[in-house]
This record gives structure tokens, sequence and C-alpha cells, in this order.
């Protein structure tokens, strides 16, 4: 089957991505290189490279490929940048980073997704630090980042990770009500102040406390 996936995600790269303007070389290479079906409960594998989101239990969702590639591209990412994910679900948006070569930091609340990234991770030598909490509150010791990624929407941008964002980063953040249609934002930090940049409109899962 892997041949016949490998075959999928070039056909995925190629159709829904590249025909919708991503460029970055480091983003469709690592579009090309990261199993998705990995990421997905095993009986909806078939489906992994299809141009939607899909279930993967407790009411989450792994994003659809485009906009898991476009957020990437967004952030800009380069080797060596420091990011943080509020959100692992299924881990696979992590592990696109990671292929690029990003040092990757993710943080998920609910617990069973956590492990079972955890576990696909440590399977496949792909190197991202996994922490079971409230995205909300970031991952301070680590602070400052180059980046943020937020994939669920909270209803305004938590102060909390503006604070965790060095002078010169990025975080990109879906934010809006749940169940409506929400506004990808790119935040941009400088000396201090934050300039905001609306995107695309899209529908994410809520970003909730526990």
């Amino acid at each position: 089957m892997e041949h016949i996936f490998e075959k999928l995600r070039n056909l995925m790269v190629e159709q829904q991505l590249v025909k919708r303007n991503i460029r970055s070389p480091a983003v469709l290479n690592a579009m090309r290189s990261v199993r998705r079906h990995l990421f997905v409960p095993e009986e909806m594998q078939e489906l992994s490279y299809e141009d939607r989101p899909l279930p993967i239990g407790e009411g989450q969702t792994i994003s659809q490929p485009y906009i898991v590639a476009f957020m990437t591209e967004m952030l800009e990412p380069e080797p060596g940048m420091k990011v943080l994910e509020i959100g692992t679900d299924s881990g696979y948006q992590a592990a696109v980073l990671e292929c690029i070569g990003c040092k990757v930091f993710s943080i998920e609340l609910i617990k069973e997704h956590a492990d079972r990234a955890v576990k696909i991770f440590s399977e496949n030598n792909i190197d991202v630090r996994v922490r079971h909490g409230d995205g909300y509150s970031g991952w301070e010791e680590e602070a400052p980042f180059d980046a943020i990624i937020v994939t669920a929407a909270p209803q305004r941008i938590p102060d909390g990770l503006l604070s965790q964002l060095r002078d010169g980063g990025k975080m990109i953040v879906p934010v809006g009500a749940a169940h409506y249609v929400q506004s990808l934002k790119l935040i941009t930090k400088i000396e201090n102040a934050f300039t905001a940049e609306d995107l695309l409109d899209v529908r994410f899962v809520p970003m909730v406390k526990p």
C-alpha cells in the first residue's frame, strides 16, 4: 500500500496545493514526504489524501491538506525555527513543521490524542515535544517562540500566547465563535506591537479550556 499512498500524496500536492498557489519548496516537499495516512484512524486511511478534513475522534478533525499547507507557508518556516503548536490533534501539522526542520513544541488538551501523537512520533522518528495541557497557557518555560500555530479557534486571541512570541515572530490563528465562519489571522509582532491580517474564512473546532 505504501507505493499507492506515495502516488496519492504526489497527486494531492499537484492538484490541491500547487494549483492553489502554494509555492514554498520546503512546504511542498514536506507535504510530499509526511505520510498523512499514519495520522488518521486506520479505517479512514484510504481517504487520507482527499481534499477535506477527516474526523479523528473526540469531536476533533485533521484539517484538509490545503489548510495545513497554507497555514504552514504563511509562517515562512525555516530549519531551526522554534515553533509552538496549540492543538496537537492527530500530530500531522506538527510532523509537517518538523519535516521542514523546525523545533516543534505541541500542546494538546485531549490526553488520548496527545498519547496517540506521541506514539506515532516515536514509531516514525519524528522529533516533536508534546505536552498534555491547556493551550491558552502556552509553554512559558520554552518561550519565546519564532512562530506559533493554533489549530483550534478561540473567540479572541489569547494574550498568554502573544506574550510568548518573539519580536519579529508570527502567529497564525483562526478566531471566531464555534460552529460559525471564523477568520484565519496572521499576527506579526514588531517591537512589542502587533499587526493582524485576515487571510481566509475557515471553520475550525473551538479552542476550549480544561
